[in-house]
């Protein structure tokens, strides 16, 4: 049976690149209608186009509502705390818009592309946004009776006029397991649909009526057929691709001889030193998860203080 420890704080992660955000959410705010239509015409708003952001290399790009056209929908994404200036994010699929606003191809971009470069602000607002854009995109009707839904509370639900039930966005937790064995060294995984020579982390959905610990346990010894021990908490990183929040954990096992991929999620695994690993990255035999996810991070806190530059390759 697992053991969970403890330890508090000891050991947490820090500056998940998706779990930063400066803006408070304003859930006051969202009732009232008069009160967004007001914050709207002053707003700083993001635009998406086909689930896209209009981004620079660095940084997202905000518009005004005079600058938009054509069909969407916008939602709240709050109030900066400090400068007290509002956020929305307009949801387009219109391509007038893209004309108007004089936007190419190579200004639109995804936010795995260019998540782990942003600041703060902009890395808290577009997790928000995509994860409220895929929610609308796949709850546009009601599922008690079918009748299609309207957005209310500037996006946080959806209400059907029919029932006049509510709907409200949903996050999928799923854990993420750091796995090591007594002497410290790391098991990694791969799946087939990953890109060639990336290893990762193990991870999986939490089930119904269990906890983030046991669903630790199971998810390993399904994935990789190792029994953990010592399960503590690490951090957490919202992921919306589609809506889910990585929890992340550490854990241990005491006999790593029974390591064997499951054959079907994960093709292969390997155990890995720190300097096999730098060995491994160095001579590209090894990939590692992009910044942007918790995974990488994960990595780089048991890999140890020279983790960004040992670790790094070329373009990354």
């Amino acid at each position: 049976m697992a053991m969970v420890n403890e330890s508090g704080n000891r050991g947490r992660l820090s500056s998940l690149v998706l779990a930063r955000s400066t803006v408070d959410r304003s859930s006051l705010i969202r009732a009232d209608n008069a009160k967004l239509d007001e914050l709207w015409n002053s707003a700083h708003i993001l635009v998406m186009i086909n689930e896209l952001f209009v981004s620079s290399e660095t940084h997202l790009r905000f518009f005004s509502a005079a600058d938009l056209c054509g069909e969407g929908e916008r939602y709240f994404l709050g109030i900066h705390q400090e400068s007290g200036q509002s956020y929305f994010v307009w949801n387009s699929r219109d391509t007038s818009l893209q004309d108007a606003l004089k936007v190419t191809e190579d200004d639109l971009k995804g936010l795995r592309q260019i998540g782990a470069v942003l600041s703060d602000l902009h890395a808290g607002l577009a997790a928000h946004a995509l994860a409220l854009l895929h929610w609308h995109a796949t709850h546009p009707r009601c599922s008690r009776c079918g009748e299609q839904t309207i957005i209310e509370l500037g996006g946080a639900m959806r209400v059907c006029p029919a029932d006049q039930s509510q709907h409200h966005p949903r996050t999928d937790p799923a854990i993420i397991v750091l796995v090591k064995d007594e002497d410290d060294r790391l098991l990694l995984g791969r799946q087939s649909i990953w890109p060639e020579k990336r290893f990762s982390n193990f991870a999986g959905f939490v089930e119904p009526g269990e906890s983030f610990e046991q669903c630790v346990v199971r998810e390993v010894a399904e994935e990789c057929g190792v029994l953990v021990h010592s399960v503590h908490y690490l951090g957490s990183q919202p992921w919306p691709f589609p809506a889910s929040i990585m929890i992340a954990f550490e854990s241990v096992t005491s006999d790593p001889s029974t390591a064997l991929a499951d054959g079907e999620e994960i093709t292969e695994i390997r155990w890995y030193s720190r300097e096999e690993m730098k060995k491994a990255v160095e001579d590209g035999e090894l990939s590692l998860p992009p910044r942007i996810s918790v995974s990488r991070r994960m990595i780089e806190h048991w890999y140890g203080p020279n983790a960004q530059t040992e670790l790094s390759r070329d373009g990354e």
